[in-house]
């Protein structure tokens, strides 16, 4: 018998970061304007682009384990979201989303404690910035292919 899914809550999900995504996407473009005013103000307005490069290597090399991560969460999602479940898979599903949730909560507390205690150099704080917002895009990006993916596989069996 084929087991069916219930992928409203993933779904809804999606909906969500993908409005997230665009929030970032615009709070992105904002702070690079005034990064690139404050560094043009005190006279390295070249370096700005040098910040850019770097936060675009650090992405790639952040982005195969953000993919990994994102993949295993919908993976997770979708077979939470399985009408067959019983109560023990569904226990270990949620102590995994539990792990997952504490492994997002440092990630973003290990940014928000880098950058306040950076010195008060633009360009070192435009990279991290950068880095930060580019990682939590990557991974709402990676969690949204991965999830409409699957959604597809399991709809077509």
């Amino acid at each position: 018998m084929p087991v069916s899914h219930n992928f409203k809550k993933i779904a809804n999900t999606i909906k969500i970061y993908s409005v997230v995504q665009i929030l970032l996407v615009l709070l992105l473009g904002y702070m690079g304007v005034v990064f690139q005013a404050k560094l043009q103000a005190i006279g390295r307005g070249s370096n700005f682009m040098n910040a850019v490069l770097i936060s675009f290597v650090l992405q790639l090399l952040f982005f195969y384990p953000i993919r990994r991560f994102a993949l295993a969460e919908a993976n997770r999602d979708l077979a939470a979201s399985a009408s067959d479940i019983s109560a023990e898979e569904l226990n270990k599903l949620t102590k995994k989303a539990r792990f997952a949730d504490v492994v997002k909560a440092f990630i973003v507390v290990f940014y928000i404690i880098f950058m306040y205690r950076m010195p008060n150099e633009p360009v070192i704080l435009s990279i991290v910035f950068f880095s930060f917002i580019l990682t939590i895009l990557s991974y709402f990006q990676c969690y949204n292919f991965a999830a409409k993916k699957l959604m597809k596989e399991w709809l077509a069996r």
